[in-house]
């Protein structure tokens, strides 16, 4: 499975952590920046990973700032894609078995690396359960413009 990371000043380091367990899990990552703590603006890093998604390019995405709020609402104006802002792993899993969420969205000066961990783990591994959430899915996704 291949999946995009983006981020911005404030969640680089986390991103980093991240990057290196799923690479160590056998993930393929698409870094979409950014690449250092120096100051920088989200959207763009966000959008980019979004759209590695939303093109097929990578099955999932991973979304990282301070507080996690900015990037994910920039991931989510990109057409198709369900990223959810998650604060602790019975949310990412929720957010997969209810919204088929395909970006998981963290805040680096919320969540530590531990718990970030397990929030992707579970994030990565958690399938869609369809049935009555489908159709709620559907009316989200008729939303886009």
């Amino acid at each position: 499975m291949k999946i995009a990371l983006g981020c911005d000043h404030g969640g680089f380091e986390l991103k980093e952590t991240i990057k290196r367990q799923l690479e160590e899990a056998g993930y393929d990552c698409k870094d979409c920046g950014c690449f250092s703590t120096e100051s920088c603006d989200y959207p763009v890093f966000g959008e980019a990973a979004a759209r590695a998604v939303a093109s097929g390019e990578c099955e999932k995405g991973i979304v990282i700032c301070t507080t996690g709020i900015g990037i994910s609402i920039a991931a989510n104006k990109v057409k198709g894609i369900r990223c959810a802002h998650c604060a602790d792993t019975l949310e990412a899993q929720l957010c997969c078995q209810h919204n088929n969420a395909n970006m998981l969205a963290l805040g680096a000066g919320f969540t530590g690396p531990k718990l970030a961990s397990e929030m992707v783990k579970v994030f990565l591994n958690t399938e869609f359960e369809g049935g009555r959430h489908a159709r709620r899915v559907a009316l989200m996704d008729g939303i886009e413009g």
